[in-house]
């Protein structure tokens, strides 16, 4: 839409959610379009929580965000988890009655929520006050805050084809700017595999390809990069050190964290990964084959749902975590490194599956629900 269009909608734009990068940086990503079409930054607020990464990263990329306290509900029956669940249900009802100030306070022309903690309050808030709402739903089990405000009036938008929520408009999941404009060149000597865990990491892919390097250690056509995550980056390096011979051929590189994620896609041949919502979606974005190892416990288990929604469409192969090792990940890659077509194939059928306008699909669906309140 054009800024004439930015210039009609007079109040604020108020996102709301969080908690993990998964849900921030989509945010972030929408924001980011509404200001490049003329909103003011000052009138696309934030609504997170305390103890959400977006306390930090929100300010950071230069929006204002007001911060409800409490925390999410844990899932566990353990007596700690439950003791913990008391003070968590006193919490969100705390951030109800915030939140229901807040929206009255901002009247904002609509409300966009993104999933965690913080988008129950604001977005039920915004719809007993009548604001136009929009949720974001990233995952191919809709959660059921999403579920939730669909059923008081919420328009949704949707990651994945049939996602379960009524009236949903696929928009793909926005992704950072610079991980939308990747050009993949795969390195072809040696192959490059990427293995990443996420931030903090995943034991299981770091013991496997750990386990790999055994399998590996001879081959100087391969090379790996291990991203183990903070939390687990002393006791890799401890193993990898003792596995180690001076006479191995195999690049590996072993690190805590990647800085250049647009480097590490451009240059893959695969990526190993769990199968978080917006590591499917830069995969796709990208147009880079995957081994998926959804992770075990997820709510809905709906990393496995991401990551079958990515096989079914040809562009990933899937790994239970319980069924991975060294020698299943060796043969894995041994059967899509000894077909290159294949290699080709899976990034053509990833990229049919990416979204790269899906922040520009968003902000459209936000811009014309505003709209649509201030008319009615």
């Amino acid at each position: 839409m054009t800024l004439e269009t930015a210039d009609t909608i007079r109040s604020d734009v108020l996102i709301t959610g969080g908690g993990t990068g998964g849900h921030v940086y989509p945010a972030l990503a929408v924001a980011d379009e509404l200001v490049r079409r003329g909103h003011s930054p000052a009138r696309v607020r934030f609504v997170g929580a305390r103890r959400g990464l977006e306390a930090t990263v929100v300010p950071a990329a230069g929006y204002g965000i007001d911060l409800l306290p409490g925390r999410g509900i844990r899932r566990s029956l353990s007596p700690r988890a439950l003791l913990a669940n008391v003070g968590a249900i006193v919490g969100l009802g705390g951030a109800f009655l915030r939140a229901i100030r807040l929206v009255g306070r901002r009247r904002p022309g609509v409300v966009l929520g993104v999933g965690g903690y913080a988008s129950a309050p604001c977005v039920v808030a915004a719809r007993l006050r009548r604001v136009p709402a929009v949720v974001h739903e990233q995952n191919s089990a809709p959660g059921i805050v999403n579920r939730l405000a669909v059923c008081l009036g919420a328009r949704a938008a949707s990651s994945l084809p049939d996602t379960a929520l009524r009236g949903a408009v696929l928009t793909g999941n926005p992704v950072r700017a610079e991980i939308a404009a990747v050009i993949r060149a795969p390195v072809t000597a040696p192959a490059l595999i990427v293995v990443v865990g996420g931030s903090l990491g995943a034991r299981r892919l770091n013991d496997a390809v750990l386990d790999l390097y055994d399998h590996w250690r001879e081959r100087g056509d391969v090379a790996v990069l291990h991203v183990a995550g903070a939390r687990d980056l002393d006791r890799c390096t401890a193993r990898l050190g003792s596995l180690r011979a001076p006479t191995d051929a195999l690049g590996y590189t072993l690190i805590g964290y990647e800085d250049d994620m647009p480097g590490a896609y451009q240059r893959a041949s695969v990526f190993v990964c769990r199968a978080g919502a917006v590591t499917c979606a830069e995969l796709t974005v990208t147009g880079t084959p995957a081994i998926l190892v959804p992770l075990p416990g997820a709510p809905a288990d709906h990393q496995t749902g991401n990551a079958n929604a990515l096989a079914a469409g040809g562009a990933g192969v899937v790994i239970a975590d319980d069924e991975l090792d060294g020698d299943r990940l060796a043969r894995e890659l041994a059967a899509l490194l000894g077909e290159p077509g294949r290699l080709d194939t899976m990034s053509d059928a990833a990229r049919a599956l990416g979204r790269p306008d899906a922040a520009a699909r968003v902000a459209d669906l936000v811009e014309a629900s505003a709209g649509r309140g201030q008319r009615s």
